[in-house]
């Protein structure tokens, strides 16, 4: 059982690997003529028949390291008013994943919002990634099908990069480039949807929030420099043409393909620079902020 003592109106909720769930801790109260002790009121977590109910703090924390979702002062109700609004739903039934779940139910009793920051993240995540990892996957194609020689020979690959690297005024190397700017672009929106500002979260949230988009921005336009940067210096240095196919293969190379794989590695790094160093530095701010 966690160490945590919540207080009366508190939201609280305890991880279970790929989601939380949550509550509000009513403590003692009377309903329908009956008294209640040290009880948590949550939404049962159940696909067919889940409701609203009570359960009492020993039950709900059970084996859980229960924490408190903090809000920013004068976001939240009055302590009687979440318990009011708690109580007033007892019984209910509807339970809904993704649109009436316990996080929707405790977060509408502290604020009147019916949020639930899980699945809006797992929204963001899920149309995010995909659309990140089909424009990767999507430059191969691109590059296979502008250029002069068509196919992911070496001809074929540097013809496509040049083509895709002059609708830019430049030439293979910022093919490359540009081929990374969707991935880029889709990972960086899935992430500033994840690192959203909210008024109602408590200053330092807001600040960790606001440091992770920054950064996951600067991933994004670093990702590009460093994949530039490795692909003039992995093989023949410079940026050639000789350089540029001579790099891509050495990258490639690093997982057992060649130039193809190497577009799609160099294709991918920014939006991998974005996914890391903004959730890296959202985290070490939230941790320096303990």
């Amino acid at each position: 059982m966690s160490s945590f003592t919540p207080k009366v109106g508190d939201h609280i909720y305890y991880g279970c690997g790929t989601h939380a769930h949550h509550g509000i801790y009513c403590g003692d109260f009377m309903y329908k003529e009956r008294t209640f002790k040290d009880v948590v009121i949550h939404c049962e977590g159940k696909a067919k028949g889940g409701r609203i109910k009570g359960l009492s703090y020993t039950k709900f924390a059970a084996g859980h390291d229960v924490k408190l979702v903090k809000y920013a002062p004068g976001a939240c109700f009055d302590t009687e008013t979440v318990v009011k609004r708690a109580i007033s739903r007892l019984g209910e039934y509807g339970y809904d994943l993704l649109d009436n779940n316990c996080e929707h139910f405790a977060t509408w009793c502290k604020t009147g919002k019916h949020k639930s920051e899980q699945v809006e993240h797992g929204v963001a995540v899920g149309a995010g990634a995909p659309l990140a990892g089909a424009a990767v996957a999507g430059s191969l194609g691109v590059v296979s099908g502008v250029g002069a020689a068509a196919g992911l020979s070496g001809a074929g690959i540097m013809s496509g990069l040049a083509t895709v690297g002059g609708v830019v005024g430049g030439g293979a190397v910022a093919g490359v480039g540009a081929l990374g700017a969707l991935p880029a672009l889709a990972t960086t929106g899935m992430m500033y949807n994840v690192l959203n500002d909210d008024e109602s979260l408590p200053q330092d949230e807001r600040d960790a929030r606001s440091a992770g988009r920054v950064a996951t921005t600067a991933g994004a336009v670093g990702g590009s420099a460093l994949a530039l940067g490795a692909i003039a210096g992995a093989g023949t240095a410079g940026v050639s043409a000789a350089g540029i196919t001579s790099g891509l293969a050495a990258i490639g190379g690093t997982v057992g393909g060649g130039m193809a794989a190497g577009v799609g590695l160099t294709v991918a790094a920014p939006a991998v620079a974005a996914a890391a160093l903004g959730f890296g530095v959202y985290k070490a701010w939230q941790w320096l902020s303990e």
